[in-house]
């Protein structure tokens, strides 16, 4: 079956105890008139109670909605990232610094492991990407035109950096085209003002938005980044103002990671292979951040289980306090027994009341699960550069099923109770 199908199908069985409960107790009666009038009658504690679920189901679904937006916009931001090539470190470090751009202190690839990468026979792109540069609280990258093309596809303004003092902004770059800005060594409140100063660059292109950190970052050539901290700038004195490969290993200062394509997937695995020895790491950034959503998936199980313990927690309180609450109508209902309503008439009466209020508690917290999941996504993208763009799904409202179904079962309780009262004794209080 189609996977909508078989959602749906999951979606009805999870509700089927509610429903088949609701035709067993209220087969035979119409509550609907004194319920709606009890409803009414203590409507601002209802409402009280209607909010607690509300609240209690719309933190659980948005949270679990959040870490499955997070983990697509993670994956999307490395979607580009086919293969990383470094010096042997941590994985995990060279991803975050090479994909997501964080600081980080990393050894350097030299220049003929560059021109053995560059010159494989199954490399279409081999691009050095060079950090540790920034303007403000964007990071100045410095690679090749190749790369940008590669990342972006086609400038959304201007045209492709054609000299060293040339730039590239990425989409959320605070800095229009024809602007002039000094680099600064270091990254965020490490960054020293002052250490190239009078090395200006000037904007002359801006990628369009890629949903990922390099969107806030500025791409120049990274002859720029060699030649601003002194280094040689990678191509031999006849080809001294030229920019991009190919590089002279002679004249190449060292990159921390180049980013390796092959057309071919089986070749991508190929140079992965290839490329792991003693004195380089290649590594799939994809196969790292699944490992990475292994653990969140670990972390995701916790937060549902917790999610629904709070909602049966918060539902417990509730219950007790319909039990409280049918002790104030407690003298109608003796009342309604009196004059000849049966006992499941009122036992019918109080778990459709108690049906009701959890019923529209787990509808009003599915809306604000769904504001909850707009708010939070667009804090965590402000936040991580990340473009994280959380819906609710089907895990979401199987999880409201499972609770609706098991919390109208716990409604039994409070019922029966009510049921039991004698009638004697609620009449003369």
């Amino acid at each position: 079956m189609p996977p909508q199908v078989q959602d749906s199908l999951w979606l009805l069985l999870l509700l089927a105890p509610a429903a088949l409960t609701g035709l067993c107790v209220l087969w035979g009666f119409r509550p609907q008139a004194l319920v709606g009038a009890l409803l009414w009658r203590f409507r601002w504690t209802n409402l009280t109670f209607v909010l607690l679920i509300a609240i209690s189901v719309g933190i659980g679904v948005g949270l679990i909605a959040q870490e499955r937006g997070l983990r697509k916009g993670t994956a999307r931001a490395a979607d580009k990232f086919d293969l990383i090539v470094s010096a042997p470190g941590s994985e995990i470090t060279m991803m975050f610094a090479a994909v997501y751009l964080q600081p980080s202190d990393v050894p350097l690839l030299g220049g003929e492991a560059f021109d053995e990468i560059a010159g494989h026979d199954s490399v279409d792109l081999a691009a050095p990407i060079a950090f540790g540069d920034s303007y403000g609280e964007s990071p100045v990258v410095g690679t090749t035109a190749q790369f940008v093309a590669h990342l972006a596809g086609d400038l959304t303004e201007g045209r492709m950096f054609a000299t060293t003092t040339e730039a590239i902004a990425g989409s959320s770059v605070d800095l229009a085209l024809g602007a002039s800005f000094e680099p600064a060594h270091g990254v965020g409140d490490a960054a020293e003002a002052e250490a190239h100063a009078g090395q200006d660059l000037t904007i002359v292109g801006r990628m369009p938005p890629t949903g990922s950190p390099w969107d806030r970052a500025i791409l120049v050539p990274v002859e720029s980044v060699w030649e601003v901290h002194g280094l040689m700038n990678g191509h031999g004195p006849e080809r001294r103002d030229t920019i991009g490969p190919p590089f002279d290993p002679d004249y190449f200062p060292g990159t921390p990671a180049i980013l390796v394509r092959a057309e071919a997937l089986w070749a991508n695995y190929a140079l992965r292979s290839e490329f792991t020895r003693d004195d380089m790491m290649a590594f799939f950034p994809g196969a790292v951040l699944a490992q990475l959503h292994g653990l969140m998936g670990d972390v995701r199980q916790m937060m549902s289980v917790m999610a629904v313990l709070t909602q049966v927690l918060v539902t417990a309180g509730v219950l007790t306090g319909l039990i409280v609450l049918a002790r104030l109508f407690a003298r109608r209902l003796a009342l309604l027994r009196a004059l000849g309503a049966p006992g499941r008439f009122v036992f019918a009466v109080v778990w459709a009341y108690a049906a009701v209020l959890i019923t529209l508690g787990a509808l009003a917290g599915l809306a604000i699960g769904w504001v909850a999941v707009r708010v939070i996504s667009k804090a965590v993208t402000a936040r991580t550069d990340i473009l994280v763009s959380a819906t609710l799904d089907w895990p979401e409202f199987h999880l409201i099923a499972a609770f609706v179904s098991f919390t109208v079962l716990l409604a039994l309780l409070p019922a029966f109770m009510a049921m039991s009262r004698h009638i004697i004794t609620d009449l003369r209080a």
